[in-house]
């Protein structure tokens, strides 16, 4: 069963309480026809709905998110429950972390990741257009779907 949200409305809390409460996300590209994965510590913006991670320049999914925009992805629970089934997959666009933005990127991802602060490399976000979250506790095959209008 998919509930789907209203575009006009807000990111649904439980999808947001969710990414809030992980750290690992799968971000998937494809340039060229040549497809890519890379898992990557993440912040979620709840401000931009936005998943924020830091990579250097040279990585081949920044060039080709660079290349092109259109990502997908997803996270799953930083621990793993059988039976308890909850992740999300979202779709969105790769950008990287520039003004007026970046202040608030910046305070949300070293608020969870201070010792990334010595880490080389730069801030890059995906906004959200699409988001499909499984959470079997609240019902075996129940979804929620929030899109971007």
């Amino acid at each position: 069963m998919i509930e789907t949200l209203s575009p006009a409305m807000e990111v649904d809390k439980r999808i947001v309480a969710f990414l809030q409460s992980q750290t690992v996300l799968t971000l998937a590209t494809c340039t060229d026809g040549i497809p890519y994965c890379a898992t990557c510590f993440y912040a979620y913006s709840e401000k931009y709905n936005s998943l924020i991670f830091k990579s250097s320049p040279e990585t081949l999914h920044v060039v080709q998110g660079l290349e092109n925009d259109k990502v997908a992805g997803s996270v799953l629970p930083d621990k793993l429950i059988t039976g308890k089934v909850k992740g999300i997959q979202f779709s969105g666009s790769f950008v990287r972390a520039t003004d007026p933005e970046l202040p608030d990127l910046q305070k949300v991802y070293y608020k969870k990741y201070p010792f990334a602060m010595a880490i080389g490399g730069e801030l890059w976000a995906v906004k959200l257009t699409r988001i499909k979250f499984t959470d079997n506790t609240l019902g075996f095959g129940k979804k929620l779907l929030w899109e971007a209008k």
